[in-house]
């Protein structure tokens, strides 16, 4: 299962998509977490100081390896060079599991152990001085688009992305990879605002958006995101001592989370699970085409020098089935 956390600047979602994990992890779950935020704040929420945050590889760096590594033996790609972030699988090319090793995970995931579970930890990479200017932040997160379009996951699997902030998230194509995305509004204006922005944005192409509500502290604020987010309402996480108290430095036990917010954590599960009954293989190979092929035919094609279309191959549908025998999804 592949989710997405977004919101405003602020709202709260590295801190929830953070508790999720958490959640997924205590429960025995393989987790695959990727910090694709400018602000590269995942790491520390899951309990790494700076230094170790600092030191996780990122994957916008390791773009070269990461092409090579999934072109595999896909003849129509003629060079990693010829890939872009929306380049999409075919025969011959190397899919990714949740769970299994490969040379993407040895270069650019970082196990954190947590004191219930442990979780693969990649990251887009921090925006840095030499990008000023000449650089597009979505350039870093075009890696995270190319693992997704390659990744074939099963039930009881999960891949928890924290995306940027806002609308910034439809400046490429990875808002469509997702089995359901969770937006965290806090009961504001501003926070309604990116909502209905991007339930707007992600209206045609079939988004399951679901409305976590944040920094709730009372009654009043809960039926004004009822009112406003009405059957999008999902939840709503409440005031937590144990988030101040991790933000303060400390490290409390997941175990010592508020109860009436563990509850809410095993909604999210539910409804994640529940949105695998409704996955369809063919309509997320067909989207990620459509970008493809927008991608080509804006600058892609100038770029590289290369036709992108002849890229598709049209008789290729990811599914469990492409996955090696043996692999934890395709078992």
């Amino acid at each position: 299962m592949k989710i997405a956390f977004v919101g405003k600047g602020g709202s709260g979602k590295t801190t929830l998509s953070s508790l999720f994990i958490r959640h997924l992890a205590a429960a025995g779950r393989p987790v695959v977490a990727v910090d694709a935020d400018i602000n590269q704040h995942l790491g520390p929420a899951l309990g790494l100081d700076e230094e170790q945050a600092a030191a996780l590889p990122a994957m916008g760096a390791e773009l070269p390896l990461i092409k090579e590594y999934l072109r595999g033996g896909n003849q129509r790609i003629g060079s990693a060079d010829e890939m872009i972030k929306t380049t999409p699988p075919g025969h011959g090319s190397r899919l990714l599991s949740v769970t299994g090793d490969n040379p993407v995970y040895d270069r650019c995931a970082h196990r954190v152990d947590l004191d219930e579970g442990s979780v693969r930890l990649m990251a887009t990479g921090a925006f840095t001085e030499d990008d000023l200017g000449v650089a597009c932040y979505h350039s870093k997160v075009g890696a995270v688009e190319l693992y997704l379009n390659h990744l074939v996951d099963g039930p009881g699997e999960y891949v928890v992305v924290d995306m940027t902030a806002g609308s910034d998230s439809f400046a490429s194509g990875l808002f469509t990879r997702f089995d359901l995305t969770f937006l965290v509004a806090e009961p504001t204006r501003k926070g309604i605002s990116v909502y209905r922005q991007y339930k707007e944005y992600a209206r045609d192409y079939g988004i399951a958006l679901r409305v976590v509500g944040n920094k709730v502290q009372g009654p009043d604020d809960l039926a004004y995101l009822r009112r406003e987010a009405g059957e999008d309402l999902l939840t709503a996480f409440g005031h937590s001592d144990w988030v101040r108290r991790l933000e303060q430095g400390a490290e409390p036990r997941f175990a010592e989370l508020e109860e009436g917010n563990r509850r809410v954590l095993q909604q999210l599960h539910r409804a994640v699970d529940a949105a695998h009954g409704s996955r369809d293989w063919e309509r997320y190979t067909r989207q990620m085409v459509h970008f493809h092929l927008r991608n080509a035919e804006s600058w892609g094609n100038a770029r590289t020098g290369v036709d992108l279309a002849a890229q598709v191959d049209p008789g290729f549908v990811l599914g469990e089935q492409r996955l090696p025998a043996g692999s934890s999804a395709a078992r």
